[in-house]
């Protein structure tokens, strides 16, 4: 099999029961692997008696998310690899279209199906739902969710589209090419580290798409729920971090400038509303993001330096294209270069002031 399906767990043992049988039956194509980090539960008596035809990967502790799939992808050698959230219900025939579409488009990395609510069938879901992108000051939103309003799916998004990155629930990769961009990044621990690595590769000169002919649905909240002080410090800690690692210098100090006002209005507005401890985690995530930015600059120099000999390349092939041809392709508009980073709308304004609260509703310059 030149698939493997990896679901990491810990401690997910009620999770793997309610959710893991959809996966063995809808997917005879693929090799199963569940990669444990370290479960204290009944995990790993409940995969040898209940789930025999499952291979399993044992860790020794809990790496979080982005070093526990590292270190199983590492292990699998298939061609290609699913990184598969445990509370996700998939479909029949889920694996396919995107498994056809990555072996017709070698020059994609990635991809994602579309991710629905299983709680509420008939809504996307917040991880992902038809594809994600980044504004121009690094907030994520979704075809189909901006913030916390999420759309019903009517076949709205039922385009296969190009996107800034791919839902960590449901991440369809090549594994040669994730090795090669690094992987995730093991100090984000959890949260954001797909949108990093998706970044990474289209800085390389790789797509990442959304294949909504492919339908999985997602519960949500499985490893640290909304609310909770933990995730909003791994969130804005890693997205500045994501932001230092991934913008040009043309472009780096401007972004910044202006997160850090919205940071700290983030957490007077935690505050003034009684959430001290939401507040308390912004402020110490951009504590934590100022000590680590220094240690992190060799790993910016490195995606810099990658991304502009990509570009480099990408303008010598567009040159040679317009001389032997007068068609100009598709998409080209001059700004292709700024659309690999981030999408020129504000989202906090469109939605908060203009009440545009839809992705269909904003203007969004896509690659």
């Amino acid at each position: 099999m030149n698939t493997a399906v990896i679901i990491l767990n810990w401690n997910g043992c009620d999770m793997m029961r309610k959710f893991l049988p959809s996966v063995i039956s809808n997917t005879p194509e693929a090799e199963i692997v569940v990669a444990d980090n370290g479960s204290t539960d009944d995990s790993l008596k409940l995969l040898s008696e209940e789930f025999p035809t499952v291979k399993v990967l044992a860790f020794s502790e809990n790496y979080g998310f982005a070093e526990g799939y590292n270190r199983a992808i590492e292990a699998v050698q298939n061609e290609y690899v699913v990184l598969l959230n445990s509370d996700v219900e998939v479909t029949e025939n889920w694996l396919a279209p995107m498994l056809g579409y990555m072996s017709a488009h070698p020059e994609v990395a990635a991809c994602q199906p579309k991710l629905l609510s299983y709680i509420d069938r008939q809504k996307f879901e917040y991880a992902g739902a038809a594809g994600g992108y980044l504004d121009k000051y690094g907030y994520p939103f979704c075809r189909g969710r901006i913030f916390g309003t999420l759309e019903s799916d009517t076949g709205q998004y039922d385009d296969i589209a190009d996107i800034h990155w791919a839902t960590g629930a449901c991440l369809f990769v090549r594994r040669d090419i994730y090795i090669d961009c690094g992987g995730l990044d093991s100090r984000f621990f959890a949260h954001n580290e797909e949108i990093d690595l998706c970044w990474r590769m289209r800085l390389y000169g790789y797509r990442v798409v959304c294949l909504p002919d492919s339908v999985v649905y997602h519960l949500g909240g499985g490893t640290l729920p909304q609310g909770n002080p933990r995730k909003t410090f791994l969130n804005f800690r890693n997205n500045l971090l994501m932001l230092y690692k991934n913008l040009p210098e043309s472009s780096l100090g401007n972004v910044m400038r202006w997160r850090c006002l919205l940071d700290y209005i983030a957490a007077l507005q935690s505050l003034l509303t009684g959430n001290i401890a939401d507040a308390k985690a912004i402020v110490r995530a951009r504590q934590e993001y100022s000590r680590w930015r220094k240690e992190y600059q060799p790993v910016r120099d490195s995606i810099q330096m990658r991304a502009v000999e990509n570009g480099k390349v990408k303008a010598k092939l567009r040159q040679h294209e317009q001389r032997t041809s007068n068609v100009k392709r598709k998409g080209e508009n001059g700004k292709g270069k700024e659309a690999i980073h981030l999408a020129d709308i504000s989202i906090l304004w469109n939605y908060y002031f203009m009440h545009r609260r839809k992705y269909s509703q904003l203007l969004v310059e896509q690659k």
